[in-house]
């Protein structure tokens, strides 16, 4: 059986119509969950970009970011944010002694910085420049004009660098099949030709779109946006909303909608591909984000570590296994993103290393269940910790100060904080659910 998986970075949950978007278009998303055992309450187990990568790839939680070191030559510290420990041992490492050639196609530049080795035990990683803050191009190019075209008045420096980067990086483009996600389907899909001489094998397809800056042509924002004149909010700052006015963030998440239609299009063209060449009959598709996105909905925009709303926290998470197993069911188990490796392991009858301590889900596709229940779930963002049961969302600071506390029957839009009125909930999740997953105290940054 080959594998492919398909990471979408910064896709929303709320944003796919077979999740109850009712506004967005993800047509080829919606007719893959027909096809597909979908989970309702999927996360991540760390946020963002690189703890998630490295709990995809190995099978073992990173959380909560132990013996975490800021890693040299990054500019970007959450905790977590660091290589994969030479000690742990990788899907594709564990797939190529069985036979398995193993082939990373991505433009999410963060994996192949020097500081990172994220292709590890790939045969062949294709690398898409020129996403975001990749340093590729010449910026001397860019007037300041162009970047006041594309950020607002409140948008901070560092938002201002990303875009001027960025605009350096794309200035080339002619048409939407040189914008990022199309590079990266096509170039997958291309790579799918050859893949039929060359079975088994496992492909990661990952996608940084569509996580900003949001881009897209014109025709996919005229879907969501009309009369709008100002300069393009393309970016957001990661913090409190404060910085941007109301028609802007109108604006602002009508691009993201329109990237996110975009993505989803040029995915259908993909998962196409794999059924014109036969070789869905035979292969494992998994499709999933690391995170979302804030835009505005709580207070926040961006991805700033406070907002651990389901904005951020909820992610789409499909399998579709060529036999049909599980097609078309839904299943609320917490499933999360350190069960891939497992799951892909279990799929293939290969015995997984005790290292990993994510959960193998293929019994679900027979109606079955993991072997580990999960009454509650926790994750962790920089110095932030979540979790959540059946009936609550608790989120706070490592010292439990900043506590967040949701009655998610009474309150399932997650507006009204009650854990003033309710210390002792927030104490016991804490304390039974946080520090237990965690295995003791948690550590300080």
């Amino acid at each position: 059986m080959n594998v492919i998986m398909v990471i979408l970075d910064s896709f929303r949950k709320d944003h796919i119509g077979v999740y109850g978007n009712d506004w967005i278009r993800t047509p080829n998303l919606d007719a893959l969950a027909g096809e597909s055992l979908r989970f309702t309450r999927a996360y991540p187990e760390s946020i963002p970009t690189i703890p998630a990568r490295r709990a995809i790839y190995t099978g073992i939680r990173t959380w909560p970011f132990r013996n975490w070191i800021p890693q040299k030559g990054e500019t970007y510290f959450p905790a977590g944010w660091q290589r994969i420990p030479e000690d742990e041992t990788t899907l594709t490492e564990i797939l190529k002694p069985e036979g398995y050639n193993t082939v990373l196609i991505t433009d999410t530049q963060h994996e192949f910085k020097a500081s990172m080795n994220f292709q590890r035990g790939f045969d062949v990683f294709d690398f898409i420049r020129g996403q975001e803050r990749d340093h590729y191009r010449s910026t001397l190019s860019i007037p300041e004009s162009q970047v006041n075209r594309y950020t607002v008045p409140g948008n901070d420096g560092s938002m201002r660098d990303k875009v001027r980067q960025y605009l350096a990086n794309t200035r080339h483009r002619k048409g939407e099949e040189d914008y990022f996600a199309p590079q990266v389907f096509t170039r997958s899909g291309e790579f799918l030709e050859l893949a039929r001489e060359a079975q088994p094998f496992f492909l990661v397809v990952d996608s940084f779109d569509p996580h900003e800056p949001w881009d897209p042509p014109e025709e996919y924002v005229n879907m969501y946006s009309d009369g709008y004149d100002g300069p393009e909010p393309i970016v957001p700052n990661y913090s409190k909303d404060d910085w941007i006015t109301d028609r802007e963030l109108e604006r602002m998440r009508a691009l993201y909608a329109a990237e996110v239609t975009m993505v989803d299009r040029w995915l259908g063209n993909f998962l196409n591909r794999v059924d014109d060449l036969g070789l869905a009959e035979n292969t494992l598709l998994m499709v999933l984000s690391d995170h979302g996105v804030a835009l505005g909905e709580h207070g926040y925009t961006g991805k700033p570590f406070p907002a651990l709303y389901p904005e951020l926290t909820d992610v789409p998470f499909f399998i579709r296994h060529p036999e049909g197993r599980g097609a078309g069911e839904t299943s609320d188990y917490f499933a999360s993103i350190h069960d891939v490796a497992p799951t892909v392991l279990g799929a293939l009858g290969i015995e997984q290393p005790g290292a990993m301590n994510g959960q193998d889900l293929t019994p679900i596709l027979d109606g079955g269940a993991p072997e580990e229940e999960r009454p509650h779930f926790t994750l962790g963002y920089d110095d932030y910790v979540w979790a959540r049961d059946e009936q609550y969302i608790m989120s706070a600071r490592n010292d439990r100060t900043e506590a967040n506390l949701f009655d998610l029957e009474a309150d399932p839009d997650m507006k009204n904080n009650i854990a003033g009125g309710n210390p002792d909930i927030v104490k016991r999740m804490f304390e039974d659910y946080v520090l237990a997953d965690a295995g003791g105290p948690l550590p300080k940054y």
